[in-house]
């Protein structure tokens, strides 16, 4: 008899599969613990931090047999649907872990397609960058675990997995234009930076396919129009990098797109080589404080002053929940839970999320960490 072949999505509303068949998961909080060890997959995550996840600060006095419920019920969906729950979903202290490989979720395959598409436009290789960085967005189905909305901890990873997202459409547009297709992505483009309109890069390849299509003053014009919406909502200019190729335009100078795209392309590679020796290990990246501790980043950390999250800060300047650090598969991404006194990366306070780079100093009130991608022969063995 053939194995069953078991697979999950959380881009889109959050679903599992058996032989392609759709399983019912029941109520929103049995929902919502498959969600958290998805999100963490091959990783324990602690019983203290599933039952934050469900019910925040403010548990029911029940709250841990309701949790051994809810795991219970989902071994059975399980085993109904011809899957052995012992393989799949186990114990793992402090708590349960999900075992999937990374091909048996949309997530994985999204990471798998982005990371060779990116490698691809690296080596110069466009038509085939842009397949696969395609294939990557075509694993979307809607708004993460939109389903599951209402839980805080949802918020959080969709933001992040949305950075993701935006990385992925900038550098397939790159790949595009690369291939002498700016028109082809001009829309697409327009309405990304209507969505996101803080997002220099996005504005970047928008003002870039103007100007490769002949459209000069519509290039120009985007430019004004992002730099009006970061002086009057945030009150800065346009980064150097933007500046910059809006001075090429107005100079009629002519833009290299495919060497553009190359060296993109090559800056993010150099993660994603880290991610490939990192694969196994117990944790790809870590936190460095100033008393010589260290971190390790897992799945997504948790920050702040409450004795459930993952690193624990003892300061009343500090939020119960402050921030946390989400490994998305290529990137590591810090996310501000909305704190009152903010996160500084580079000394910088962050707007909501930031992209983390090997190196870049975290303050916390008065706690600071370096942020450090784990060496190649750390944890070795």
């Amino acid at each position: 008899m053939m194995a069953k072949r078991l697979e999950f999505g959380l881009l889109g509303p959050l679903e599992m599969t058996v032989d392609g068949d759709l399983v019912p998961l029941g109520t929103p909080k049995q929902r919502a613990v498959l969600a958290m060890l998805l999100m963490n997959r091959n990783n324990p995550v602690g019983i203290d931090r599933l039952i934050t996840g469900l019910w925040d600060e403010s548990p029911p006095s029940g709250a841990r047999a309701s949790l051994h419920s809810y795991v219970s019920n989902l071994r059975k969906l399980l085993s109904n649907a011809g899957v052995d729950p012992r393989t799949v979903l186990v114990a793992a202290p402090p708590g349960y872990r999900l075992n999937i490989p990374d091909d048996r979720w949309d997530l994985g395959r999204f990471i798998t397609e982005k990371t060779a598409g990116v490698q691809a436009a690296a080596s110069g290789r466009f038509e085939q960058a842009g397949a696969h960085l395609a294939a990557a967005l075509a694993q979307w189905r809607g708004p993460v675990l939109e389903d599951l909305a209402e839980f805080r901890f949802v918020g959080t990873f969709a933001t992040s997995l949305v950075e993701e997202k935006i990385l992925t459409h900038i550098a397939q547009a790159e790949a595009e234009i690369a291939c002498g297709r700016a028109f082809s992505v001009i829309t697409e483009l327009e309405s990304l930076t209507r969505e996101h309109p803080y997002r220099e890069q996005l504005w970047a390849q928008l003002m870039t396919a103007y100007y490769l299509t002949d459209r000069q003053s519509d290039a120009l014009a985007a430019y004004r129009r992002v730099q009006k919406s970061l002086a009057d909502d945030l009150g800065i200019d346009p980064g150097q990098n933007l500046r910059m190729l809006n001075d090429r335009i107005l100079r009629q100078e002519p833009l290299d797109a495919k060497k553009n795209a190359m060296t993109t392309a090559a800056v993010t590679v150099t993660v994603l080589e880290h991610y490939t020796l990192a694969s196994g290990r117990n944790a790809g990246a870590l936190l460095h404080d100033a008393a010589g501790r260290a971190f390790p980043l897992r799945g997504s950390t948790t920050i702040g002053r409450l004795d459930d999250n993952d690193i624990v800060l003892d300061s009343p300047r500090v939020s119960r929940h402050h921030a946390v650090i989400v490994d998305t598969g290529t990137s590591y991404i810090i996310n501000d839970l909305r704190s009152s006194n903010g996160v500084h990366v580079q000394d910088q306070r962050i707007h909501s999320v930031a992209v983390l780079q090997d190196g870049d100093r975290i303050r916390i009130c008065e706690q600071e960490f370096t942020f450090r991608l784990a060496e190649e022969n750390q944890h070795a063995g």
